[in-house]
């Protein structure tokens, strides 16, 4: 990522000017996505689409006990999804065009919980999370469909520091810029939990926090959707160009 230069001398009428020649450097940056618990891939290909667009390489993937693996569900532990999010990461950050230090996490909801515990095992330099769940760190190993969902409800509804929950720890020592987008009419994430998350990016080189009016969690209205790949791209833009002017070299 970046822009490569080079002086040259220019000949001209037996003298010579000095110039300057100045050329995109040959990595990009990566841009995992994880989705929701429930959900698949296929609820981030289109923003995917556009981040390639941006000149982006962008890793798209069905978490276990989803989509093909489905069946797999009712034994898939917390555990076994971080597995999974760091062998995607992995597999981005092998690509050859991938440039390591650029590397941004989109997480959705479970995916935006997994994107959090993700920053504090492997390089991270952007963050953006929508609805990003909760959960208590006890019963880890437990299969996710097993947790109580009152206990759970309660739990987000609950003022939670970094020092409680692996999630918001990572959050507390993340550097990174960071995107929050929050949905109004939410049944599953209330705010509480968003400003859990909000008040741990205390060490954030910045933090933007969007709220979707007239959105539910699963963003299941056409307008909520399109507010939401609107504000990612948007942000995205602002980072991947921003990084690149501030890295260039002249």
């Amino acid at each position: 990522m970046g822009t490569l230069s080079e002086t040259v001398m220019i000949p001209v009428e037996g003298q010579q000017i000095a110039g300057t020649f100045l050329e995109p450097s040959n990595k990009v940056p990566g841009v995992l996505f994880v989705h929701g618990w429930g959900g698949s891939q296929d609820f981030d290909l289109r923003r995917a689409r556009g981040l390639a667009g941006l000149g982006c390489v962008c890793l798209t993937f069905d978490l276990r006990g989803h989509a093909a693996t489905l069946e797999q569900q009712r034994r898939v532990s917390r555990e076994d999804n971080l597995r999974d999010v760091i062998a995607a990461y992995d597999l981005l950050a092998a690509h050859p065009a991938i440039d390591t230090s650029a590397i941004a996490v989109v997480g959705s909801s479970y995916g935006g919980y997994l994107a959090a515990i993700l920053t504090s095992l492997r390089s991270v330099r952007w963050l953006a999370l929508h609805v990003p769940a909760l959960y208590q760190d006890d019963q880890w190993n437990l299969p996710k469909r097993q947790l109580n969902r009152k206990s759970l409800a309660k739990y987000r509804l609950a003022t939670v520091g970094p020092n409680e929950n692996r999630a918001l720890a990572a959050c507390r020592r993340f550097k990174g810029d960071v995107l929050i987008v929050e949905a109004e009419h939410d049944d599953f994430v209330p705010h509480s939990t968003i400003m859990n998350y909000r008040a741990a990016f205390r060490e954030a080189h910045s933090l933007t926090h969007r709220m979707l009016d007239d959105a539910d969690h699963g963003l299941t209205r056409k307008e909520a959707q399109r507010s939401y790949t609107s504000i990612l791209l948007n942000w995205a833009t602002e980072m991947v160009v921003g990084a690149r002017i501030s890295s260039g070299r002249v």
